[in-house]
């Protein structure tokens, strides 16, 4: 395939005199990937129960503390699952411009905040209030939902939505 992608043309020049055969085949399967992806809607977390199943396979066997985000489009589908920062045995740093900024490139309407307790236990901390506090804010600024803050750890995990924290 050329390093060159496309030449100069004439306005009237079509895709299929600029491009070669083997070069519209790639592109045509470039565009229909797209297209799957973009329009693809991922698994609906409807209930709580889904949520704790869900995020209790993705961070349960983790030895050090992670932070992650569930990125939701505005049906609650899941857009992404990313994992936003690692920790310590008993720690993570979160920053919200990084959470801000990764909810705007993935379009999000809503997310959900989860970490670890690599110790096993889901008590809430000071520490877990203050840093969803500050990610509720900034998100807001933006309008992006918190639904839920989830502490995964032995047993049923903590939600800060059903403690009525959000």
């Amino acid at each position: 395939m050329s390093t060159q992608l496309a030449r100069i043309d004439p306005p009237h020049s079509t895709v299929s005199s600029v491009f070669s055969v083997p070069e519209r085949r790639l592109i045509q399967r470039a565009i229909a990937l797209l297209e799957h992806r973009m329009f693809q809607r991922g698994v609906h977390l409807g209930s709580p129960q889904d949520v704790f199943d869900f995020l209790r396979l993705r961070l349960g066997g983790e030895t050090h503390e992670v932070f992650a985000a569930v990125f939701l489009d505005t049906k609650h589908c899941v857009i992404a699952f990313e994992t936003l920062a690692h920790g310590s045995i008993d720690e993570a740093v979160v920053y919200p411009r990084v959470v801000v900024k990764r909810a705007i490139e993935l379009n999000a309407a809503a997310l959900i905040l989860a970490h670890n307790h690599p110790s096993g236990n889901t008590r809430c901390s000071e520490g877990d209030r203050t840093v969803t506090d500050r990610l509720r804010t900034a998100l807001r600024y933006v309008d992006v939902r918190v639904i839920d803050h989830v502490i995964v750890g032995k047993g049923t995990p903590y939600s800060f939505a059903q403690d009525g924290l959000l």
